[in-house]
């Protein structure tokens, strides 16, 4: 298995939606399937992005930490990045900039990464704050979010691609993380206008699913009663 076209996944979004939201899966082991990747921290705690090795949180108040090799992950992808050159691109929307990139790419029935570098205008992020146990359902612990914007400003768009048959362990199409190259600014993004900016892309032929196995209220949940794909769609 060649480990650069292995795009590793632990936990699903669908066992977010009931509130499963123990973190599962601690840094120290993530890193060992990649050194570039996006996720979320136990209880919604954040989000997560990583680059070059190093990971990076975008919490609730809106501030980047470095987080220990012991933080816990209910839910991550993770890669060894090779990127490809895709495009360079300027004055695009979100939705241009992904339409453009699943045209280029052709790749629609697979995963891939996209990784843009650049300048973006009025863009905005989200992060959730920590929630405890008993945890509610994502779709509720989600509204407690902080909203980020800025009007312009320079750094790295980090995302992945999954092709619409697996919705539900993935959100189907783009699912993108933001870090400023100052590191004063990211989270999940909402939106943007990138000004000027280098569009590459990693292929994946290979999905390595990680399930919480050891995790019990994983392993006795009833999936059936929940509206997975409605929640998944509402809080991304």
């Amino acid at each position: 298995m060649a480990k650069h076209a292995t795009l590793y996944q632990h936990g699903t979004l669908a066992l977010l939606v009931p509130g499963l939201l123990t973190g599962t899966i601690t840094m120290a082991d993530l890193l060992k399937h990649g050194d570039t990747g996006i996720g979320t921290g136990d209880g919604l705690d954040g989000e997560l992005i990583i680059l070059d090795g190093k990971p990076y949180q975008v919490d609730h108040s809106g501030k980047v930490n470095v987080v220990p090799k012991s933080f816990t992950l209910p839910f991550a992808n993770s890669h060894f990045a090779r990127y490809a050159p895709l495009a360079e691109l300027e004055n695009v929307d979100q939705d241009e900039l992904d339409k453009q990139m699943l045209s280029l790419s052709r790749a629609a029935n697979t995963f891939f990464s996209v990784e843009v570098k650049g300048t973006f205008a009025n863009i905005k992020t989200r992060a959730v704050e920590k929630s405890t146990p008993p945890y509610d359902t994502l779709a509720k612990t989600a509204e407690n979010q902080s909203i980020f914007t800025r009007d312009q400003i320079d750094g790295t768009l980090l995302g992945y691609y999954s092709p619409q048959l697996f919705d539900g362990a993935a959100v189907a199409g783009f699912h993108e993380h933001f870090l400023s190259d100052d590191h004063s600014f990211g989270g999940h993004v909402l939106g943007f206008h990138l000004v000027k900016g280098e569009v590459t892309y990693q292929l994946f032929d290979t999905l390595e699913q990680h399930l919480p196995v050891n995790n019990k209220a994983y392993m006795a949940h009833d999936f059936s009663k929940d509206d997975i794909l409605g929640s998944i769609h509402k809080a991304e």
